[in-house]
């Protein structure tokens, strides 16, 4: 009865570890582990770049509109127009502005795109250079005696540091230094070239009297012309008048005339304003009379702006 038990009780483990070692019907379990890749720029985050790039302007303190707009060579109505502002005087710091129109982007968002997005090409590596030698090559002689007897001859010659003839070669010639003349440096560039419209206008100077401040980059961006209160001041060149008004601060009565797509000029510290906005001038014509708006004397503060750089109007205003 008891080994009758013992049986029982081992076919029972039995079955139960062949019941644990069977394999479930399921599929195997693979290890998929997905390792992170760089996400590749979309049209849209593309498109946002290339536009932060070219044509916005972010609002600082202190900016207005028109100073905005003189900075970039822009007619501030058309700043209104591009940002859809329902008051040009309420610009906020950090606002993004449009300051170029939609248009003028060089290049479609689809070529840059695909400039952005295709992975890089493969590059293999150039094959390593083949070696030439040029010693020389061996010549294979039919077996007879003689020949036997001269290579015998050619390898005693060797051994005794002989060298043949044939062997001798010619030292190789150094090259020549090369001579290393000094170079003048290159002319420092008056400015940015124009073009054939800009190279084509006549200019006069704005108003008689002494210059009394040149330009100088960073410090004053034109030339100041010393004068009488009340003294005309006229366009010195044919256009449209940009502005007229005294929103900038530091320029007083101020007015821009726009003469190219590329070339503008303003006139600061007047008086009297005697033109209106979208008004056209013709060179020479009195648009306003000196005064000393927000400055400490009478004078004209003058300048030529280049796409909105000031530039020196000395390039442009003829010999006096």
């Amino acid at each position: 009865m008891t080994k009758k038990s013992n049986l029982l009780a081992m076919s029972f483990a039995l079955a139960f570890l062949s019941a644990c070692q069977t394999t479930p019907n399921q599929a195997p379990v693979i290890d998929r582990t997905v390792h992170p890749a760089v996400k590749p720029a979309t049209p849209s985050e593309t498109a946002q770049v290339a536009r932060d790039e070219r044509g916005l302007y972010t609002v600082k303190k202190g900016d207005t509109l028109i100073r905005i707009a003189l900075e970039f060579g822009q007619n501030y109505r058309d700043l209104v127009t591009w940002n859809n502002l329902a008051n040009p005087n309420d610009i906020k710091v950090d606002q993004v502005l449009r300051v170029a129109p939609p248009d003028s982007a060089p290049n479609s968002p689809g070529v840059e795109t695909a400039a952005i997005v295709m992975p890089p090409s493969d590059k293999t590596p150039p094959p390593a250079p083949v070696v030439k030698k040029n010693g020389p090559k061996g010549d294979k002689k039919p077996y007879t005696e003689a020949n036997l007897a001269e290579l015998q001859r050619t390898e005693n010659g060797k051994e005794g540091g002989t060298a043949p003839a044939t062997a001798a070669t010619a030292p190789a010639t150094a090259p020549a230094p090369a001579v290393t003349r000094p170079t003048a440096p290159p002319p420092v560039p008056a400015g940015p070239a124009l073009a054939a419209d800009d190279a084509a206008l006549s200019w006069v100077w704005p108003a008689d009297g002494k210059v009394i401040a040149t330009f100088d980059e960073g410090k004053n961006k034109g030339v100041d012309i010393a004068g009488k209160a009340g003294q005309q001041v006229v366009a010195a060149g044919a256009g449209k008048v940009m502005y007229a008004g005294s929103g900038i601060r530091g320029y007083g009565n101020l007015v821009i005339v726009k003469h190219s797509n590329n070339l503008l000029s303003a006139y600061a510290h007047n008086r009297t304003i005697l033109v209106k906005e979208g008004q056209s001038v013709s060179k020479g014509q009195m648009i306003a009379e000196m005064g000393d708006s927000d400055t400490d004397s009478v004078k004209l503060h003058f300048e030529i702006r280049q796409q909105g750089k000031p530039v020196d109007p000395s390039r442009f205003l003829p010999n006096r």
